[in-house]
């Protein structure tokens, strides 16, 4: 007989996460409150204050961030169409 792993919501981890960083109970009272393992908790507990900065960053230098991404790509397939133009191009010569 297979076993299916227990799967928990985001929101729930993050709920679980913020009690256990709050520090009023200890991680085994809340993963016998929550019935999760107290080691599955330090690691939402840990994951979550590793992530909390990135909560914070600044939206619009996220977008210039994606926009020179997208211009790398652009350019990119700039080149790849010219080398195809070139390319067929000459085969057309060739044939005249």
């Amino acid at each position: 007989m297979a076993t299916t792993r227990k799967q928990y919501s985001p929101k729930f981890k993050a709920k679980v996460a913020v009690e256990a960083i709050r520090g009023e109970r200890t991680l085994t009272q809340l993963a016998s409150q929550y019935h999760v393992h107290p080691i599955q908790v330090g690691q939402w507990r840990k994951t979550a204050l590793e992530q909390m900065a990135e909560l914070f960053v600044d939206g619009r230098k996220q977008k210039r961030a994606d926009g020179d991404a997208d211009k790398g790509a652009l350019y990119e397939q700039i080149g790849r169409l010219k080398v195809e133009l070139d390319w067929l191009k000459k085969k057309v010569g060739v044939l005249d």
